[in-house]
């Protein structure tokens, strides 16, 4: 509803303050008048209490400072019109109603209630997801999660072998490779590499593929000369024990890792909008899913406005303008955003330079205007969601000639930087 006078005519207007083990629900009247005031239970139990209370009152616009989440789902359950309020949006309405800076669940709860009740007509309702997307974009982000606590892992296992075992760190300079975690296993201090003696070290470099024509002689060289520079016994004893335990963290984690993968491709398969993502240049079995998870399939979402979209990915920045003096105007990066979009879009953007001309023309012309790298990356992906908008609305693939032609027919300029 646009208007504010159909949006009146709501029999009530309901938000919630959710937490971990209860919610505050507060319901005003279209007069403002608080009408329902009650807290329920985190439980099966409490959401029972809560559509019984809500019943008289049907479907009604419900306000809460989430877009997901189980709150989010059971209030779409019981039939209420779900309105997500941003974090920014929820403090200024908090402080509208309590200048003072006091904080309560029932303050909360209050503000947001008629908040919505005299600005909601404004807002945008929460539509409900096709339950592949939400499965998908949750599996996504899980993956994300998963790779980065890896990435933990492999930190402090570098820590620790830097504190008793410089050769192994010598030996292999990538840390996400299995090989290497099994080196650490296999032969788990400098003693234990020692021991094995030559023959073992040959056959694991053999077996593991690691040899080569010139890295085989220098890891060898490396073992050789691994117990000269190594831990006192004391420490070598007490980190090769969390080397161990770390190396079987990886291991598991990598085994789920290429769960998440199988199951992230077998819903990103199933997805009409599969081929439009699979197509963008670089974007690759990982970084496609992705971008679909987060922009979804709903074409009414960003109101027929690409803008929109850079807006949630953080791509579009923020300028502000005020006072007289308007020569300069203050620009910073968009904080309040998609950071998962925004992630995606910031790892498509970097594998889109190896396989675009424009994109690699278009950074190199911000890097030689003194712009950072993740400037110049933040810069070709706000360019690239414009023409995934296009895509996308169109559900239409990526075609690279198709886009190289309407470069040429529109006289855009970015190929006249080939002479730059």
């Amino acid at each position: 509803m646009s208007g504010s006078e159909p949006w009146q005519q709501h029999r009530a207007f309901g938000a919630l303050d959710w937490a971990s083990e209860k919610h505050s629900v507060i319901v005003v009247n279209p007069a403002g008048k608080v009408i329902e005031e009650f807290e329920i239970e985190h439980s099966a139990l409490g959401w029972k209490k809560f559509r019984e209370k809500l019943q008289p009152y049907g479907s009604i616009p419900f306000a809460i400072e989430t877009s997901q989440g189980v709150a989010v789902e059971q209030l779409l359950e019981a039939g209420m019109v779900v309105y997500p309020i941003n974090p920014k949006s929820a403090q200024a309405y908090r402080e509208r109603k309590a200048p003072s800076g006091v904080k309560d669940d029932r303050l909360d709860a209050w503000s947001f209630a008629d908040a919505l009740r005299v600005d909601g007509h404004g807002w945008r309702a929460l539509r409900p997801e096709e339950p592949l997307i939400k499965e998908l974009r949750l599996l996504c982000r899980d993956e994300v999660a998963l790779i980065a606590q890896r990435t933990s892992f492999i930190q402090q296992l570098r820590q620790a072998l830097a504190d008793y075992y410089p050769a192994a760190l010598e030996a292999f300079e990538d840390w996400t490779s299995v090989s290497a975690w099994m080196f650490v296993q296999r032969f788990p201090t400098p003693e234990a590499l020692a021991k094995a003696g030559k023959r073992k070290w040959q056959n694991f470099l053999h077996t593991r593929r690691l040899w080569g024509s010139t890295q085989g002689p220098r890891r060898m060289e490396i073992f050789a000369r691994a117990s000269q520079f190594a831990g006192t016994p004391p420490t070598t004893s007490a980190k090769s024990l969390l080397a161990l335990s770390l190396v079987q963290m990886l291991f598991v984690i990598e085994k789920q890792l290429a769960v998440y993968r199988q199951r992230i491709e077998e819903l990103f398969a199933r997805h009409p909008d599969h081929d439009l993502f699979g197509s963008l240049p670089g974007a690759g079995p990982k970084i496609a899913p992705r971008l679909l998870a987060e922009i979804g399939d709903d074409r009414q979402r960003f109101s027929g406005e690409a803008q929109n979209l850079q807006c949630l990915a953080g791509t579009a920045p923020v300028t502000k303008r005020s006072g007289k003096g308007r020569k300069y105007w203050q620009v910073h990066q968009r904080w309040a955003c998609d950071k998962h979009l925004r992630h995606a879009m910031h790892l498509f953007a970097e594998q889109s330079l190896s396989r675009c001309v424009w994109a690699e023309l278009y950074y190199q012309h911000h890097r030689q205007k003194n712009q950072s790298h993740a400037n110049a990356l933040r810069r070709l992906a706000n360019r690239w969601l414009k023409i995934i908008y296009k895509m996308w609305i169109d559900r239409t693939p990526y075609n690279a000639e198709l886009h190289h032609r309407n470069q040429l027919q529109h006289g855009s300029w970015i190929f006249q930087l080939k002479s730059i």
